[in-house]
C-alpha cells in the first residue's frame, strides 16, 4: 500500500509499505477513504524529530470502511467508521471516567505517556499512522465510531480529532451561556472551538494574524481580530475592562511573537541535529515551548477566569509566570481530547441538515495521497489560504 512517511526534519514522502494485518482478535483493518493533516502533525517535522524514525507512517485523523474484522472487534466488513486518534480499551478505570487518553490498558509506560496515538512518534507508541491506504485499528471493539452511509466523508471525518478536541476545549473553559471567551488561533481547532462556543451561547472573540483564517471564522459569525495590542485592548474594552471569562489557547508549542518564543524556536531547531538519544534526553528534561500564545492568554483572561489549553505543549522546562497566574487566580485546564467522551454530543450536530457548526465550510484543500509532501509544505507555510487539508488515499474508481 501507499503511505505518508516521516523521513526527517521537514521531509515527508509517500512510500510503498507492507499492508497491515490482523494481529489480535479485536483488531480491524480499514480501507481509508479520507484522512486529514493535523496541526500537531507539523510538530513531528519541526519539534519531535528525536522521537521519530525514518519510514514511520504518520497521520491520526482517518475514516473509511472495514475490509477485515477480527472475531472480537464488534465490526463487520463494509462498516463505515471514523477512527479516533487515540487507542483506548473502554473498560479500565480511566476510560470509565471519560479519560480515554489516559487508558490504563494501553498506556505507553516506557515513555511515561498516556494512551498511544496513531502515527505519533515513540512518545505515543510508534503505532503506524492513518495517512495511508489501509490502517490496522487495535481495540476495534471500542474505538471506531460507526456512521451512516448517507453523508459525505467530510461531515464525519473530523469526529476523529478536530471536533472532539474543540468541544473539549470549550467544555474545559467551564462557561455558561452569556459568558465570554477569547480563542487564540484560528487553525482547525480554533475554528471549531469558536463555532462550538458560539453554538453554546457564548460571546466569542477570536484572534489570528492570518487574514484567510479570520475570514473563514467571520463567515460563521465570529468576532475576529488580528494579532495586535490594539485587538487585545478592544477585547478588554468589550468586556468592561476585565478581559473575557475564559481564553482558549488553540496555538500551542510553536507560537510566534516574543523573545522567549524566538529563543525556544532556536532551541527546538537545534535539538533536531543532536543524535536521537541525546535529543530525546534534552527534550525530555530541558525542552522548551514557544509560549507567546500562552502568555497572551494569561494576560488577557479576566481575574478568576479559566485558561483552556487545546494547543499541544511538550516542553519540560518551559517558564511560566507563576506570580501572574497566582495573583489573577487563573484556573488552567488542558489535555489531549478524550474523543469517545464527546461523540454523543457531536454526532447529532454533524448529521443535522442545517450544519450548525459549519462543517461544510471547513476543508480548504482536497488532494490525493501522492501529493501529501506538497500538502504538508502548504499547510506549514499557511500558503494558498490553507486551513484544512484532506487527503484521499484511494485511487479514483
Amino acid at each position: 500500500m501507499k503511505a505518508v512517511t516521516w523521513q526527517g526534519t521537514r521531509k515527508a514522502s509517500v512510500e510503498t509499505v507492507p499492508d497491515p494485518t490482523i494481529q489480535r482478535p479485536n483488531d480491524a483493518i480499514i480501507e481509508v477513504t479520507s484522512t486529514a493533516i493535523c496541526g500537531s502533525d507539523i510538530h513531528l517535522f519541526e519539534v519531535l524529530g528525536p522521537f521519530m524514525t525514518p519510514g514511520d507512517i504518520v497521520g491520526h485523523e482517518p475514516m473509511g470502511r472495514v475490509v477485515e474484522a477480527g472475531p472480537d472487534s464488534n465490526l463487520r466488513p463494509d462498516d463505515r467508521v471514523v477512527v479516533p486518534f487515540q487507542i483506548a480499551c473502554g473498560d479500565c478505570f480511566f476510560c470509565a471516567k471519560g479519560l480515554q487518553t489516559q487508558c490504563e490498558t494501553t498506556q505507553v509506560r516506557d515513555q511515561g505517556s498516556g494512551a498511544p496515538l496513531f502515527g505519533y512518534s515513540q512518545l505515543y507508541g510508534s503505532v503506524p499512522g492513518a495517512q495511508a491506504q489501509y490502517l490496522r485499528v487495535p481495540h476495534a471493539d471500542y474505538g471506531p465510531i460507526k456512521v451512516s452511509d448517507e453523508l459525505p466523508d467530510h461531515r464525519y471525518l473530523f469526529l476523529s480529532d478536530v471536533l472532539p478536541t474543540a468541544w473539549q476545549a470549550v467544555a474545559y473553559a467551564h462557561r455558561s451561556p452569556g459568558d465570554s471567551v477569547a480563542v487564540l488561533g484560528l487553525g482547525p481547532i480554533g475554528q471549531f472551538a469558536a463555532r462550538i462556543a458560539q453554538h453554546q451561547g457564548l460571546t466569542v472573540y477570536a484572534i489570528d494574524p492570518v487574514p484567510e483564517r479570520r475570514e473563514m471564522a467571520a463567515r460563521q459569525g465570529i468576532l475576529v481580530h488580528d494579532n495586535t495590542d490594539a485587538s487585545l485592548t478592544a477585547i478588554r474594552e468589550a468586556t468592561q475592562g476585565r478581559g473575557p471569562d475564559a481564553v482558549i489557547d488553540a496555538v500551542g508549542m510553536e507560537a510566534h511573537g516574543d523573545a522567549q518564543s524566538a529563543f525556544a524556536k532556536f532551541a527546538q531547531r537545534t535539538v533536531q541535529y543532536l543524535p536521537d538519544k541525546l535529543g530525546q534526553s534534552v527534550m525530555g528534561k530541558a525542552g522548551m515551548d514557544r509560549l507567546a500564545a500562552l502568555y497572551t492568554g494569561i494576560d488577557l483572561v479576566r481575574r478568576g477566569g479559566t485558561l483552556s489549553l487545546s494547543g499541544v505543549y511538550g516542553g519540560q522546562a518551559s517558564p511560566l509566570p507563576m506570580l501572574s497566574l497566582f495573583d489573577k487566580q487563573i484556573q488552567i485546564t488542558m489535555g489531549q481530547a478524550n474523543v469517545k467522551r464527546w461523540v454523543d454530543d457531536l454526532l447529532p450536530l454533524v448529521e443535522d441538515p442545517r450544519d450548525p457548526l459549519g462543517v461544510d465550510d471547513f476543508v480548504t484543500h482536497r488532494l490525493p495521497l501522492d501529493r501529501a509532501p506538497e500538502a504538508y509544505e502548504m499547510f506549514q507555510k499557511k500558503a494558498d489560504g490553507c486551513i484544512k487539508v484532506v487527503l484521499e488515499p484511494q485511487p479514483v474508481r
